[in-house]
């Protein structure tokens, strides 16, 4: 991996915010790194504040879908909630569904079929909502290139109100309002909300009308975190406020869906990395083994029993979900050796029946092994559906687009997307996806690089230090947990490789004459036993490990040598 330390700030500024906040200057040059320089700022960001989420009629449209909505509840007409199948989809269905049937009765839900219709706005789904006599669809985390779909929806007179956060296309779907931030149009002055975020705006708006303050609105926290989360969208602005104050509801009264996955996980305070890890893929595997219906149905039961069983069959799925996507990963690598790719400088790899609903978590486990962008095919209908997934400072949308010639429909991310293809234009496509990447992409990408907030000595990490960089969180893009680097350091002798086949490392370093010894743990990282014989360096992160009782720091090991 390449350490990349960033770069210091202005030692003035460093010295004033360590002075001004009594903290030392390690913590001063990490917070000044962010953006933090002054103690107005610093306390705005250890102390979110629902003053800083914004008044949603700043959207664009947002006028526009509120008096729509309002008109549909005043005519009694019957409003279908849709949206996508994953996490930030089943929670933003689950999210606008349960508000709006506090305001109106005639409210349904429609989650895709991942197989039978795929990604976004579905013809079945507009079928669907015309058999049951809907007009009014509200799409959530989908729909900005639904241009057609509209139109289709047009013509069996049913409005549509899109509420999305892809990057839209040169054109606008022709619906009654069509909600985000990344229009260029919008001058909405934050513009990475999550589709569960632009869901959570638009029931914000409806209650102003009704003299719903934010507070009212608390409850409904917990599901914007988990989809800001499982999105992993920036964990700044809005986003980071949203996701402070849905953690506490996560924590303190989630639920009955998330309590029921909580109680199943037997979890009792998550953060926000425990959210991505254990409460997401557990939403995720609904879709992906089943059907989201079943993510929708968990998270907007009243009753905790039913709640509970729910969690027990989507348990289930997850369980074979990973058996899944272990199984197919193996197969991917077996394909790159067997077809002498692993020079390549992207992945593409394709088999006909591999389960759509893993193709993306396996795209991500071949970054894990060969470090490049990645596609991952399987055959679905009679088309060829792949999750694409990138590397940090590659953007594979882009990439993407470069190929559009042999692609049938793609949308997405930076670093993740989805495209479909038909099976004939497959080779033509991984040959020209190839050409992009290696005529656009900067080689030392290939190598993970690993940002390094700051480099101290092990003395510096004391309980007061630690307490400071946890009431950091909520961690992610923008705001991730700091990593730091430490020169010269040793193992006390009883270092080991550990888990059922050796893959992690298990040490107890410390540093000079200072015989204190710090636990540390390096995930995937056993086969560098070798190096710890002497002094070697270690770029790590604090985390707390609790055993019997007892609480102590650890150092998370990220790399070393």
């Amino acid at each position: 991996m390449r350490w990349k330390l960033k770069p210091d700030p202005v030692k003035e500024k460093v010295d004033k915010l360590a002075e001004d906040l009594q903290v030392n200057r390690t913590i001063a040059q990490i917070l000044c790194q962010r953006g933090i320089e002054t103690f107005e700022d610093a306390k705005n960001y250890f102390r979110p504040s629902l003053d800083e989420i914004h008044d949603p009629f700043l959207m664009k449209d947002m006028h526009l879908a509120v008096a729509r909505i309002e008109a549909a509840i005043a005519n009694n007409e019957n409003i279908l909630v849709f949206g996508d199948y994953d996490v930030d989809g089943t929670t933003a269905v689950s999210l606008v569904s349960s508000y709006l049937k506090t305001i109106c009765p005639h409210i349904a839900t429609y989650i895709p079929d991942r197989y039978a219709e795929g990604y976004g706005v579905s013809y079945m789904g507009i079928d669907f909502a015309h058999d049951n006599d809907f007009s009014l669809i509200i799409a959530l985390d989908c729909g900005i290139k639904a241009i057609e779909k509209v139109d289709y929806a047009k013509e069996k007179k049913i409005d549509f109100i899109i509420c999305d956060h892809h990057k839209p296309g040169d054109e606008i779907p022709k619906a009654v309002a069509v909600l985000n931030a990344k229009r260029e149009d919008c001058s909405y002055p934050f513009d990475e909300l999550c589709g569960c975020g632009v869901g959570f705006k638009l029931i914000q708006a409806l209650g102003t009308s009704r003299n719903q303050t934010i507070e009212y609105f608390l409850p409904y926290l917990d599901l914007v975190a988990t989809a800001i989360a499982a999105d992993i969208v920036p964990m700044n602005g809005e986003n980071r406020v949203l996701a402070y104050y849905g953690l506490r509801v996560i924590n303190d009264n989630p639920r009955n869906g998330i309590r029921a996955i909580m109680n199943q996980a037997k979890r009792s305070e998550l953060t926000i990395t425990d959210v991505v890890f254990t409460i997401a893929p557990r939403i995720n595997a609904a879709g992906r083994m089943k059907h989201g219906n079943y993510a929708v149905e968990l998270l907007t039961e009243m009753d905790l029993d039913s709640a509970i069983e729910f969690a027990a069959a989507i348990e289930i799925f997850n369980a074979d979900r990973k058996d899944l996507d272990k199984k197919i990963t193996d197969q991917a690598l077996i394909q790159i050796i067997d077809n002498k790719e692993e020079q390549n400088y992207s992945s593409v790899v394709y088999q006909e029946d591999w389960h759509k609903g893993v193709i993306g978590i396996v795209a991500s486990r071949l970054i894990e092994k060969y470090y490049r962008p990645t596609l991952v095919f399987t055959k679905s209908g009679d088309k060829l559906a792949a999750s694409a997934r990138s590397v940090k400072g590659f953007d594979v949308y882009n990439a993407l687009h470069e190929c559009e010639e042999f692609i049938e429909q793609f949308g997405g991310h930076k670093y993740a997307a989805g495209l479909t293809l038909l099976p004939e234009n497959y080779e033509n496509f991984k040959k020209k996806f190839e050409e992009v990447v290696e005529k656009t992409i900067d080689k030392k990408l290939l190598t993970p690089e690993i940002s390094v907030d700051a480099e101290i000595e092990l003395f510096e990490i004391t309980p007061k230090f630690f307490r400071i960089i946890q009431q950091m969180a909520p961690f992610g893009p923008m705001n991730m947990k700091p990593t730091f680097k430490s020169t010269c350091v040793r193992d006390n002798g009883y270092g080991k490789q550990v888990g059922a086949d050796k893959t992690h490392l298990k040490l107890n370093v410390f540093q000079g004459d200072n015989k204190r010894t710090f636990n540390s743990i390096g995930f995937g990282l056993g086969d560098k036993m070798k190096l710890v014989k002497n002094d070697f360096d270690i770029v790590y992160a604090l985390d707390e490990n609790e055993w019997n009782g007892n609480k102590n720091i650890q150092l998370l090991l990220k790399d070393l040598r």
